[in-house]
C-alpha cells in the first residue's frame, strides 16, 4: 500500500554567530541567542497540533536546541525521543569556518565563483553535502516505512483511496536545506505549489523557517520507494512576525 509522509524541515534559531554574520558550518557549535530561543518557540507554537510520529535533528547544538524547544511546545509530541542523526550537519566550510561570510565571498570572487558554488579549502562541495541528504532519505523512508507497518494511522486521499500517514519533523541548517529542497524539486521532481516560481522555493532559510513536502512511499524489493513528491511550500516564516525585535 502506498504511503504518505509529511515531512517538516525546519532551520535552527538564531546563535550569536548567525547574527555576527559569521560561518559556523560543523567545526563551530554554538548554542542559540536569545532571540535564537524566542524563535524557535515561535515555530514550536506554529508546529504545535503536529502529531510527529519521529522526529530527525542535526546534532550540532544549535539544532538539538531548537528541536528540545519545538517538542516542548507540541501538544502530543513532548517528551519524544529526538533522533541525533550527524547526516543532517550543515555543509562544513572548512577553512571559513568562524571567518566573516565577507571573508567566504573574497574567496569565491577571487577564484572565479559564485559564493554559493565555491568550496573553500577543506570544506564540503555542494555534491558532497547532497550525497549526505540522498543517504538521510534513504534512512528516512526506511523508518517511516517501518513506523506505518507498526502503527498503520490511515488517512483519506484525494483519490479516495484510504492511505497510512504520518508527520516527520527534520530540523537541520539553513546551507544544508537549500541543497535538500533544491535536490527534492529539481533531482526528485516534486510537484510544485500553484503559482509559486522555481527561484522562490529556493531562496535561502530564514533561521526557523520552514518547509514542507508530502512523500510517498512503497515498499519494493529493494527498499523503500518514493513514488511521489509534493511540496506544499519552502521557507516559511510567518510565525516570526509578532517577535519582539533583538535587544
Amino acid at each position: 500500500d502506498p504511503f504518505n509522509s509529511f515531512t517538516l524541515f525546519s532551520n535552527s534559531g538564531e546563535t550569536q554567530y548567525n547574527r555576527d554574520k559569521l560561518l559556523q558550518g560543523q567545526g563551530v557549535d554554538t548554542p542559540l541567542s536569545e532571540t535564537g530561543v524566542q524563535q524557535s518557540k515561535a515555530v514550536g507554537r506554529y508546529l504545535t497540533d503536529i502529531k510527529f510520529c519521529k522526529v530527525f535533528v542535526s546534532n550540532l547544538q544549535r539544532a538539538v536546541q531548537t528541536a528540545e524547544i519545538i517538542l516542548r511546545n507540541n501538544t502530543h509530541s513532548s517528551g519524544m525521543e529526538m533522533i541525533l542523526e550527524p547526516l543532517l550537519r550543515e555543509r562544513g566550510f572548512g577553512v571559513a569556518e568562524g571567518r566573516h561570510k565577507e571573508y567566504l565571498r573574497n574567496m569565491a570572487k577571487a577564484a572565479g565563483q559564485s559564493c554559493r558554488d565555491f568550496t573553500p579549502p577543506g570544506g564540503e562541495t555542494l555534491d558532497q553535502v547532497k550525497q549526505r541528504f540522498k543517504n538521510f532519505l534513504q534512512v528516512l523512508f526506511k523508518q517511516m516505512l517501518d513506523e506505518q507497518e507498526t502503527t498503520g494511522d490511515v488517512a483519506s486521499s484525494s483519490d479516495g483511496h484510504q492511505r497510512a500517514s504520518a508527520h516527520v519533523l527534520v530540523v537541520s541548517h539553513g546551507a544544508y536545506i537549500r541543497v535538500a529542497v533544491r535536490h527534492l524539486l529539481e533531482d526528485l521532481r516534486c510537484v510544485l505549489p500553484a503559482g509559486v516560481k522555481m527561484s522562490q522555493l529556493l531562496s535561502p532559510c530564514p533561521n526557523t523557517g520552514v518547509s514542507r513536502f508530502v512523500v510517498t512511499l512503497s515498499q519494493s524489493e529493494s527498499g523503500p520507494l518514493l513514488s511521489a513528491a509534493r511540496c506544499l511550500f519552502t521557507n516559511r516564516k510567518e510565525h516570526l512576525e509578532n517577535l519582539p525585535p533583538p535587544e
